[in-house]
């Protein structure tokens, strides 16, 4: 029997056709339990890809390796090739200036969505792949619409590049993500990344009488019954 997890799955999904019908896929990552469920779904339907993970938004850089390293646990695991690019943090920053109180899926969420689509894009672009797509959009917390038309910006801008915006949520995807987390007891972020995002969740956490977000404490198990704030 495979010992590789996302062989083992009794979930299954309709056959996925890249458009088209590119031979291999550039995944952009944010962190793994996002991302579990869109592997899965695209190595079951026979698709070559490689995950790229280039998120310089997340803050602070404890938070940013415990994701990046649980993502790159996971594709070891099961021998999909990951590509880590750099944090780029110091860019990220000189780029949100002046957006720090935006609220969440607002210009600051654009501008960062359109600085890792515009990395991912050009390393899809020099490295022979047609299509890019992204685990971002299977979190409830964050708007389709906007991620998609940040994705297809990025991608406009090389010649024969396409960005592919299937619905990762739907036909059972964000249970089966959950359950993935579940199975691999996979670190849990509880805010979305940036830190100004850590400040807004702490906020209300306080204003509700609940104690504020400690990095590193919370990871999936049995008992856990939510999506990742990612």
């Amino acid at each position: 029997m495979s010992q590789n997890p996302l062989d083992r799955s009794n979930f299954t999904r309709p056959q996925l056709r890249p458009p088209g019908d590119a031979d291999k896929v550039l995944l952009h990552s944010c962190c793994a339990p996002c991302s579990g469920e869109v592997m899965e779904a695209i190595k079951a339907s026979g698709i070559d890809y490689t995950i790229y993970f280039y998120n310089p938004n997340i803050h602070p850089r404890e938070e940013y390796d415990l994701r990046k390293e649980e993502n790159i646990r996971f594709a070891e695991k099961n021998g999909i090739p990951f590509i880590d690019a750099d944090y780029d943090v110091d860019d990220w920053f000189v780029r949100a200036k002046g957006m720090e109180w935006e609220p969440e899926k607002g210009a600051r969420c654009t501008m960062c969505f359109d600085m890792r689509f515009e990395r991912t894009a050009l390393y899809a672009h020099e490295n022979g792949f047609s299509v890019i797509t992204s685990c971002l959009g299977i979190s409830r917390w964050k708007s389709m619409e906007q991620i998609n038309e940040c994705g297809e910006r990025a991608a406009a801008k090389y010649p024969g590049l396409t960005y592919w915006t299937y619905n990762w949520r739907k036909q059972g995807g964000s249970q089966r993500m959950l359950e993935i987390s579940k199975e691999e007891r996979f670190y849990m972020q509880e805010y979305c990344g940036c830190i100004y995002s850590l400040r807004d969740s702490n906020k209300w956490r306080v204003a509700q009488g609940r104690p504020k977000i400690v990095i590193g404490e919370k990871y999936y198990g049995p008992e856990v019954d939510s999506q990742p704030a990612a």
